[in-house]
């Protein structure tokens, strides 16, 4: 199975929900990820949720089915942020 990759942004001052940054399979995939370990940026494996994500469009806001799973991934992301002194 190819390697899939999606990266979120979310701006409260602008958006309602996190957005679709980056996504790709394969070489994109894989360079998504040594750009998020390059910047400290914590990673998560859930090929469900990244399936899920893969059908969205760029800059697309995360549909409201989806907010729980993602708030569980920006959580974890903020505790290892806490744990680890990543970037926010």
């Amino acid at each position: 199975m190819r390697k899939r990759a999606v990266a979120l942004k979310y701006d409260a001052a602008k958006d309602n929900a996190p957005r679709i940054s980056a996504k790709g399979s394969g070489a994109v995939a894989e360079k998504i990820i040594a750009l998020a370990r390059k910047r400290g940026i914590p990673l998560k494996e859930d090929p469900d949720l990244v399936l899920s994500l893969m059908q969205l469009d760029w800059y697309e806001e995360i549909p409201a089915a989806l907010y729980q799973v993602v708030a569980e991934v920006l959580a974890f992301a903020y505790r290892m942020n806490q744990k680890y002194g990543g970037e926010s």
